[in-house]
């Protein structure tokens, strides 16, 4: 069986101008989509949409195991939970319609419906940004001040992070949803996308954008960078503690206990970059796809298991709840 290569991820040109003639005259707009009819499109999709819905019981099996176990009631796993939280709304979002538009064919989408998904996938994304610098802040104190750690890190600085995480990341999302729908579009309407986003919105618009492309770049690179400079500065000085100290079962604990929320960095930052700061004439709307589709259904599934696999209390989370429920299975029968 042949694999498609990346560039066989879009709707074939004369079906897009299928779409196109038959949509035009309406104000919605064509999602092209990420896979065509085909026998191996047809099975990547199921991958896709199993991984979903693992993403979606993971993160939902995370939240269940913060809110029940008592040992998780601290602020760091009130962050974690916040961050399963956002993944599932992200998946909830995008894999729906992007599934409904290619069991049904009907891909058109409304300009609410499209705003909504800018104003979300945005919030969500700034929101993660800013909770995952909160993340590193708790990691900071946790290794570098241990003893003082319920004073610099108490409940009230962890729901006002939180909180303002959430505030900022819906502010870049309303200001960037409704900047990016008042401009005129262009009769075809199609996106060349499986779902709403700025960048590709913008290139519909028949009108001057750069303005709001320059802002966007801008207010992109400040979401992204500000709080990544923070998680670095942070993560620097937690190397540098580490590095002193003289015990060696000291020193993999504390990497161990960092190790988890780096991995989720990495994965969030470098999907985040691809897709927002590189320059116009690098990007490529099939590498879009693919990047988007890592960070909006791949790292979702991923961030349970990172976070479930290495460490310790949350084992202890999961082993403690299923033993209740065989228990409970026994009592039953």
């Amino acid at each position: 069986m042949k694999v498609p290569s990346f560039s066989t991820f879009s709707i074939s040109s004369v079906a897009s101008v299928d779409i196109t003639e038959k949509r035009n005259t309406t104000s919605d707009f064509i999602l092209l989509g990420i896979f065509n009819h085909t026998r191996p499109h047809l099975f990547i999709f199921m991958i896709v949409l199993t991984m979903a819905i693992a993403s979606l019981t993971g993160n939902a099996l995370m939240l269940l195991l913060i809110h029940l176990d008592p040992r998780l009631h601290r602020p760091m796993y009130f962050l974690l939970s916040q961050l399963s939280l956002m993944d599932m709304m992200l998946v909830f979002t995008i894999v729906p319609k992007m599934a409904a538009d290619y069991l049904t064919c009907n891909k058109s989408i409304s300009p609410a419906g499209c705003g909504l998904q800018i104003f979300v996938s945005l919030t969500l994304g700034g929101g993660e940004s800013f909770l995952l610098a909160a993340m590193s802040y708790d990691r900071y104190v946790a290794v570098c001040h241990p003893l003082r750690y319920p004073v610099l890190f108490n409940w009230q600085l962890c729901l006002q992070m939180t909180l303002g995480s959430w505030f900022l990341g819906a502010v870049d999302g309303l200001m960037q949803a409704a900047a990016t729908l008042s401009f005129p579009f262009c009769s075809s309407h199609v996106i060349d996308h499986f779902f709403c986003e700025a960048p590709m919105l913008v290139r519909l618009a028949c009108a001057d954008t750069s303005v709001f492309e320059n802002v966007m770049y801008i207010c992109c690179v400040l979401m992204l960078l500000v709080p990544f400079s923070l998680i670095l500065t942070s993560y620097s000085v937690i190397l540098s503690t580490v590095l002193q100290m003289h015990s060696l079962d000291a020193r993999k604990k504390a990497l161990a206990t960092c190790s988890s929320h780096l991995a989720v960095v990495g994965l969030f930052y470098g999907a985040a970059i691809f897709i927002y700061m590189r320059p116009k004439s690098y990007r490529s709307a099939n590498h879009n796809k693919i990047v988007s589709a890592f960070y909006t259904i791949f790292t979702p599934v991923l961030n349970p298991l990172i976070y479930s696999l290495r460490n310790s209390e949350v084992k202890e989370a999961l082993k403690k709840w299923l033993g209740k429920c065989s228990n409970f299975k026994c009592h039953q029968t």
